[in-house]
Formats: C-alpha cells, sequence, structure tokens
C-alpha cells in the first residue's frame, strides 16, 4: 500500500476547503482516507495541520503532494519564527 499526504476538496462551488489527509495512492481524491491531518482554507490562508502526525506518517513512508509539501515547509518556518 503506498500512502500519500494530498488534498482532498470540500466547500462550496468556488469556496474550497482542503483537509490535508493521509490516504492511499489508489483512492479517489475526495474518497476514503486513513487520517485527517489538518485543513486549509486557501480563500483566507488559514492553515492548521498537525505537523507531529505528518511527521509520523512521513517516518512511515508516506510521501507528501508538492502542494502540501510546500504548506508544511510555510508552517515550520512558522514556527521557527516563533521560538
Amino acid at each position: 500500500m503506498a500512502v500519500v499526504i494530498r488534498f482532498s476538496r470540500h466547500g462550496a462551488k468556488k469556496k474550497p476547503v482542503y483537509r490535508v489527509v493521509a490516504a492511499d495512492k489508489q483512492f479517489p481524491r475526495d474518497g476514503r482516507f486513513l487520517e485527517v491531518l489538518g485543513t486549509y482554507n486557501p480563500t483566507k490562508k488559514d492553515c492548521k495541520i498537525n505537523l507531529d502526525r505528518i511527521k509520523y506518517w512521513i517516518s512511515a513512508g508516506a510521501k507528501p503532494s508538492a502542494s502540501v509539501q510546500k504548506i508544511i515547509d510555510e508552517q515550520k518556518i512558522g514556527i521557527k519564527e516563533e521560538l
């Protein structure tokens, strides 16, 4: 089973809200998933992700998508600035 960390789209037409999920690569984009890892609202630039769970899934062999990797990097930079 190849696990990926990717977005799952929710919300109304032209008002997207995405969930960051860990899912099998063969599952549909908005279909079945293994775990919800956070949310991302691109209209408000609001992002709430659980970095501990993402680290767990990456250590277990999951590969983040390019767009999710960008969000993770932004969150890590925000954490470093707070310290």
